[in-house]
């Protein structure tokens, strides 16, 4: 991934809780809020494979990966017979990627990695609820998996919706509405047309972050250096993945 300095957003409505997540990450040195005090421990992944064990391992392996995926040298690791079966007794994944349901955007292919690699988790809009949350509890909690990346991507339909009823659409049907109403707070009305819906699925990334580093638990492991939560965004056009502060 690609590096950006932004400025970050404040914590979003539920159980605020300050949290500030130190240091810069920049490509190739993968360098991450909240990296490790510790060196890696050697957690092995396929037959060969040293699996990453730290927030800064776990972020430059997604870098390597996205690498290979955009200039099209994927090398489709952990998918032989036999990582099939040594799953079979246990997972250990090592990034958590909380990404749109978009069938554009599958995080395995976009990161190069295979079985038992990431937990993923996918909501139109990388929208949070009671589920999605219990979900990424459950991977840095249970899992003791290192690092969160929010993954949102251009021309996100799920954003594009809310912006659209924002300014005066028809309510949607269904629970489709709850995707609106969620979204709805990351939405710049002082800019207009495609301006504004990609701001926004900028900035929607950027809250959902907010929300997770805000949740006590995970704010914790961030504290200790065993956590980093990122924000991310992939490029369509690029298939590169850059990172958003």
């Amino acid at each position: 991934m690609s590096m950006h300095a932004e400025s970050p957003v404040g914590p979003g409505r539920r159980r605020l809780l300050r949290v500030v997540l130190t240091g810069t990450a920049a490509l190739g040195a993968g360098l991450v809020a909240g990296s490790p005090r510790t060196p890696d421990a050697p957690v092995t992944g396929g037959p060969g494979r040293v699996r990453p064990a730290t927030p800064r391992t776990a972020l430059v392996e997604l870098e390597a990966g996205n690498a290979r995926w955009r200039t099209l040298h994927e090398r489709h690791p952990d998918e032989t017979r036999i990582v099939r079966q040594t799953l079979v007794g246990g997972q250990h994944p090592f990034a958590v990627v909380l990404g749109c349901v978009d069938s554009r955007v599958p995080p395995e292919l976009v990161f190069d990695q295979g079985l038992g690699d990431l937990l993923t988790v996918r909501s139109a809009g990388e929208v949070l609820d009671e589920a999605v949350l219990g979900s990424i509890a459950y991977g840095v909690l249970e899992l003791g998996i290192p690092l969160v990346v929010v993954l949102g991507h251009q021309s996100c339909g799920a954003v594009g919706a809310a912006v659209r009823a924002a300014g005066g659409g028809a309510p949607l049907p269904g629970h489709m509405q709850y995707l609106v109403d969620q979204i709805h707070p990351a939405i710049d009305r002082t800019l207009r047309g495609a301006a504004r819906i990609d701001a926004a699925i900028t900035a929607n990334v950027r809250l959902v972050r907010a929300r997770l580093a805000a949740e006590p638990e995970l704010a914790a492991k961030v504290a200790a250096g065993d956590l980093a939560i990122v924000g991310a965004r992939y490029e369509l056009t690029s298939q590169q993945v850059r990172r958003i502060h």
